[in-house]
């Protein structure tokens, strides 16, 4: 059953991927975590590192189906993404040393405090007039987003494994972007952020094939990912080809809803294992 539920998240991740620039994590990780709950207080780290696996290879393969134009926004980004990569690494870092509830519930308050923001603060749900343009307005650039903020988003998003476009998102839509320009964005910044967390997952110890019954390598859960990505990369292909077409106000009112659904989800999970 957990290998069908598995694979049914995957086709999520991957439909999540292309419409709201998610790569994965936010989605995985409290799957994973209720795949793999009979690794106990572990779980949480396993879901967090299984996440950053697939989040790497769907934010790849959507970021190479980019169209070319949308990808020329980030030419002056360099220092920004170099930073995002730094932080993405001090988060992977901080995650291994810090108790596997904490991350859990870090993980919740994090998107609690999302969800607040993007329904208090203007720019996300009703953006005004003079900044309703698209990713090549005068206010669309995404350097604009300070490279000084790159440690912070690259460390909060590897330490909770939400990936970067939780963070990255709202960001550039208050800077002027559409939904579809803002969220395709989101999965090369994600590549930075995830990049160097899995390497450092990698360098952990690898767990026994008899890890209760989870194949680990390192805190990567090799089966959970591969079921996911075997359901998610082919979504990823198709809808790159054909995008579904969506309005800006019900895409954006669409990201808050799965904030939402992910949110409630895991403090269920949450409390199931108190």
């Amino acid at each position: 059953m957990s290998v069908l539920v598995l694979a049914g998240i995957g086709l999520l991740t991957g439909l999540t991927t292309v419409l709201f620039g998610f790569g994965g994590g936010f989605v995985t990780v409290p799957v994973i975590v209720w795949a793999d709950a009979r690794l106990g207080a572990d779980a949480a780290h396993v879901a967090v590192a299984t996440s950053a696996v697939v989040m790497i290879f769907n934010a790849c393969v959507a970021t190479v189906a980019t169209d070319r134009a949308v990808l020329n926004l980030l030419r002056r980004s360099t220092p920004l993404l170099a930073l995002l990569a730094v932080g993405g690494a001090i988060g992977a870092l901080a995650s291994r040393w810090t108790p596997a509830f904490v991350t859990q519930w870090a993980f919740i308050a994090y998107l609690v405090a999302t969800i607040v923001d993007v329904l208090v603060r203007p720019g996300f749900l009703h953006r005004r007039a003079e900044s309703a343009v698209t990713g090549s307005g005068r206010r669309g650039e995404t350097g604009r987003i300070r490279a000084a903020l790159g440690i912070p988003i690259g460390a909060t998003a590897s330490f909770l494994g939400v990936g970067g476009s939780v963070m990255t998102v709202p960001l550039l839509r208050r800077l002027g972007h559409d939904m579809r320009t803002a969220t395709t964005l989101a999965n090369p910044l994600t590549l930075a952020v995830a990049t160097p967390a899995l390497v450092l997952f990698g360098t952990e110890n690898a767990g026994s094939p008899a890890s209760a019954g989870v194949f680990l390598y390192g805190p990567v859960d090799l089966g959970a990912a591969a079921v996911l990505l075997a359901g998610a990369l082919p979504v990823i292909v198709v809808m790159r080809r054909r995008p579904p077409r969506i309005s800006d106000r019900l895409h954006a009112w669409s990201y808050l809803a799965l904030l939402i659904l992910v949110t409630a989800t895991m403090a269920v999970l949450s409390l199931d294992d108190a």
